[in-house]
């Protein structure tokens, strides 16, 4: 088998980077449906002599030094997208280079983040006598916080010390991320004539339910993500003018920081309503990486900034240490016409790499 080339210039890694990107945008890989994708993934790792391991959509690889006894660094990203908006004016699958963007369907999210983990990881791939192994695993079914993507795949890779997840955050250092947790709840009440009285209507006892909530403040603040998030974001009742309805369904979208679990914090906001809730899941928590980890001393050190970030991502599913970097703005995400700037990419790359030469 011909051997890696051990040296690649930048040039070389940020062309490798926007071939791979191109071909990407233009195999549709919704959740669920990204085999295509990670078939053009795979042929990426076997041209350039990088063995591979695949479950289900999820390829992964670990570098050619791979030791047992040391720990790893994983890079994590996902390669489904989510369906495109009806507000596109270009074609979502058609890769379109302009202006120093790139335009197409998952190229900010996070097609950039998956392009750029993998020149990093082609870069380290064949380096000796690293304190770390370097194990990359590029995902599915991110966008739907499935169970089939990293969540599956994690018990089947080594020990894992470190994650760092690729989604868009300008490659500065998002060091903490809000949970999610969606609820639903239902007011149930006396049905009747719209034409009678009735002191048990079961929106108006619903309104004055979710005003309480919604108004609550939640005690603790944290540090890294400020305070929990409650949104109404779906309500139903009533099917006529004249009847007063037996109930009133709503859903409510609640951001969890790293100061309370799920289950704390469905437990809280259920202590301050009448309505019965129902929680979806309790599975995608809030997470954070303490200021004084090594990658992120690193990343300071090259004049990188941290946040806390509001957005959810594979962080929720991931069970060890994580944080999340990567090219491109999340503002961007799930917009219309969609690009990444090709120098975001080169950032990408370059930083990846300033960072994990202090750490590995």
């Amino acid at each position: 088998m011909q051997e890696l080339k051990s040296v690649y210039s930048k040039e070389e890694l940020l062309n490798n980077a926007v071939d791979l990107l191109k071909k990407l945008i233009e195999i549709p890989s919704f959740s669920k449906d990204e085999f295509n994708t990670s078939v053009e993934i795979e042929n990426f790792f076997k041209k350039n002599n990088i063995p591979t391991k695949r479950f289900k959509n999820n390829i992964w690889a670990v570098n050619k030094n791979f030791d047992v006894f040391k720990p790893s660094i994983l890079l994590n990203t996902h390669h489904d997208t989510v369906k495109p908006n009806k507000a596109y004016t270009l074609d979502p699958f058609l890769a379109i280079e302009k202006d120093g963007k790139l335009f197409g369907l998952g190229s900010n999210d996070a097609g950039a983040s998956l392009v750029s983990m993998t020149q990093v990881f082609l870069h380290f791939y064949d380096k000796e006598d690293l304190k770390y192994n370097l194990v990359v695993a590029l995902t599915a079914e991110e966008e739907i916080s499935g169970f089939d993507g990293i969540e599956a795949l994690f018990p089947q890779l080594p020990n894992i010390e470190l994650a760092i997840v690729g989604e868009p955050t300008q490659m500065n250092l998002a060091v903490a991320e809000k949970g999610l947790l969606v609820i639903d709840g239902e007011m149930k009440g006396t049905p009747s004539h719209a034409a009678h009285p009735n002191n048990d209507n079961s929106i108006v006892k619903c309104m004055e339910d979710l005003q309480q909530i919604l108004s609550f403040k939640f005690p603790k603040v944290s540090d890294y993500l400020g305070e929990v998030k409650v949104t109404l974001s779906g309500i139903h009742a009533g099917v006529q003018h004249n009847v007063v309805p037996e109930s009133c369904a709503f859903t409510l979208d609640v951001r969890v920081t790293d100061e309370y679990s799920n289950e704390e914090a469905f437990e809280i906001i259920q202590s301050q309503m009448k309505s019965t809730l129902t929680a979806r899941s309790f599975r995608l928590n809030s997470s954070k990486i303490e200021m004084d980890h090594p990658f992120i001393k690193a990343g300071l050190e090259i004049g990188r900034t941290t946040y806390g970030s509001p957005t959810s991502s594979d962080q929720a599913i991931i069970p060890c240490t994580s944080v999340k970097i990567g090219p491109g703005d999340s503002t961007r995400s799930h917009t219309a016409d969609e690009y990444i700037y090709i120098k975001e990419i080169e950032e990408g790359i370059d930083v990846y790499i300033k960072i994990l030469e202090k750490v590995l």
